[in-house]
C-alpha cells in the first residue's frame, strides 16, 4: 500500500495493487502504466515517477509515499 499526499503534506487516498482508493476505502480509479485513471478507464492524472500531476503537467497534484504493509 502507498499513500497519495496532497502538496500539503496530507494524505486523500492510496494505492493498493493497481487500485487507488479514498481514505473511506471507496475504489476510485486505478494506476494504468504511466497514468491514473477513473473507475471507466478515463485518463485523470498522469504519473512520473513517484509524483503526481494533472494530464498537461501544469498543476502538481501530489506524490505516493513509500511503500508500507497493506496491514500497516
Amino acid at each position: 500500500m502507498r499513500g497519495l499526499i496532497d502538496r500539503k503534506g496530507e494524505q486523500f487516498a492510496y494505492l493498493m495493487a493497481n487500485t487507488l482508493y479514498t481514505l473511506d476505502d471507496e475504489p476510485t480509479g486505478r494506476l494504468q502504466g504511466n497514468y491514473i485513471v477513473d473507475l471507466e478507464g478515463h485518463r485523470v492524472w498522469r504519473k512520473v515517477g513517484d509524483a503526481v500531476y494533472s494530464l498537461d503537467g501544469s498543476e502538481t497534484i501530489g506524490y505516493f509515499s513509500e511503500e508500507k504493509p497493506d496491514d500497516f
